[in-house]
């Protein structure tokens, strides 16, 4: 799994998994464990969540009481060995009942520098891109 620390001066420390723990995504291809720190904005609201996995289509952000499906978000992140954040629409696809505290986020019209970035980090991390 990569963990990543939230923002602010730090030293990278990112672990890939091994690539047994790489799942199949049904609409975004492979997906990995992450740890990573997430911005979400929606409307005038600003958090901070956790990712817990990446695709090229979407993130899976944990720890969260999850937003109704059909909410769109704004998504703000930093791969890690990359020094320039990604911003992204999102759309709220899946989330999981009151005890489990997650929700899957897609991907919406992501610019080809986004995908860009999010290929090359999955090929560094082991996964295929298709």
């Amino acid at each position: 799994m990569l963990r990543v620390d939230p923002p602010g001066p730090r030293l990278a420390r990112d672990k890939v998994a091994g690539m047994a723990h790489v799942q199949e995504e049904r609409r975004g291809g492979p997906r990995i464990p992450i740890e990573m720190w997430v911005e979400e904005t929606t409307g005038s609201e600003r958090y901070f969540r956790r990712a817990g996995n990446l695709s090229r289509g979407g993130l899976r952000l944990e720890h969260t009481i999850p937003l109704p499906v059909g909410t769109h978000v704004n998504l703000t992140f930093t791969l890690p060995g990359d020094k320039s954040p990604i911003e992204v629409a999102g759309e709220i696809v899946s989330a999981a009942g009151p005890e489990e505290l997650r929700m899957g986020v897609k991907f919406v019209s992501p610019s080809a520098d986004a995908l860009a970035k999010i290929d090359a980090f999955l090929a560094r991390a082991g996964a295929s891109s298709g």
